[in-house]
């Protein structure tokens, strides 16, 4: 009985430090949106700005790519996919969108991708799904029919709202790549290896598409305005990258291993509200009481169309949680 005791203790405890670091995760996510407006609002075309931290995460990441070498050999669809969609897709229409609209609005917009896989699971690969998943999928689209004030003929850019729902497609591709194969029975990769030949993926496709070497350089030796107030662009970027991306992906993947993909998926709509909040207050980003309402029903048609997957193996990716977390779902079942 002591064994079991003890035995249960550490599993609490695990548990526990799982969902801290799947909070912390959401947490570092959500502030990089923030980070980054800033330096494009200074100067940077927001290409260069997700090269910047692509590039500078994949440097990082580097020694981990080295030492899982072998995944080029094992899996070089899956690190392509990720690297053109998980990464270099997701990242680059998410920092177009939010040069053009609020931060808090264009995360919520991604968070149509749960949705958006359900609907090419049933209507694409013909496979049933719950009635409470149908649910989710509609609360997710009312809710931002609200985000976006459709009543006052589109409020926000409508080429920075298309551009959040570029976002959010990349991310259902790169789910829709993942379900391929999952049943084969093959060994899961390291998700973290994925995570580091993804990024260098992703830092080369961009590297082709941004051309960095056009880049106005000089904005990273002065500051940026936010909301009034000067801040290093220099230290904006560490953030973006040290923090908004190698920390956010690494505790990402931990605490999904230490968590259930639901469970993981849950704290992951913190993302969104920690992203809303921040651009509040740190840019001056004000949402209006139906955009509010509109985003908790987003957030929770999110949360139900995730919770209410196919019990299938390949179906999982689809609980796994925010717009940035597919790596996170993919470690856990590929």
């Amino acid at each position: 009985m002591p064994v079991r005791k003890s035995q249960s203790g550490r599993v609490g405890r695990g548990k526990g430090f799982g969902l801290g670091l799947a909070v912390g995760s959401a947490f570092a996510f959500g502030g990089s949106g923030v980070a980054a407006k800033p330096l494009i609002e200074a100067g940077l075309d927001p290409l260069h700005v997700v090269w910047l931290r692509v590039a500078g995460a994949a440097l990082v990441m580097l020694p981990l790519a080295v030492r899982h070498r072998a995944l080029l050999r094992e899996r070089p669809a899956l690190l392509a996919g990720f690297g053109l969609l998980g990464v270099a897709g997701v990242q680059a229409f998410y920092f177009a969108s939010i040069s053009r609209i609020p931060v808090g609005v264009a995360l919520l917009v991604e968070y149509l991708a749960p949705a958006l896989v359900l609907g090419w699971v049933r209507f694409v690969q013909r496979r049933p799904v719950t009635r409470a998943a149908a649910v989710g999928v509609i609360l997710a689209v009312g809710g931002l029919a609200c985000v976006v004030e459709v009543w006052a003929g589109l409020s926000f850019d409508a080429l920075g709202l298309l551009l959040a729902l570029g976002a959010a497609c990349c991310q259902v591709g790169y789910f829709v790549l993942s379900d391929q194969g999952s049943d084969s029975g093959e060994r899961a990769p390291d998700p973290l290896g994925v995570i580091a030949y993804g990024l260098l993926v992703g830092a080369a496709v961009l590297t082709v598409v941004a051309r960095p070497w056009n880049m106005d350089w000089t904005v990273l030796a002065g500051t940026a305005d936010m909301n009034g107030t000067p801040v290093s662009a220099g230290l904006l970027l560490a953030w973006i990258v040290l923090i908004a991306t190698v920390v956010a992906y690494v505790t990402g993947v931990v605490s999904v291993r230490r968590l259930s993909p639901q469970v993981a998926g849950v704290v992951a709509c913190l993302e969104a509200v920690v992203a809303t909040v921040l651009a509040w207050f740190l840019l001056g980003e004000h949402l209006s009481a139906p955009q509010i309402v509109g985003g908790a029903v987003v957030l929770a048609g999110a949360f139900i169309a995730q919770s209410s997957a196919p019990a299938r193996t390949s179906a999982e990716p689809v609980a796994s949680g925010g717009p940035e977390r597919e790596l996170s779902a993919h470690g856990n079942v590929a």
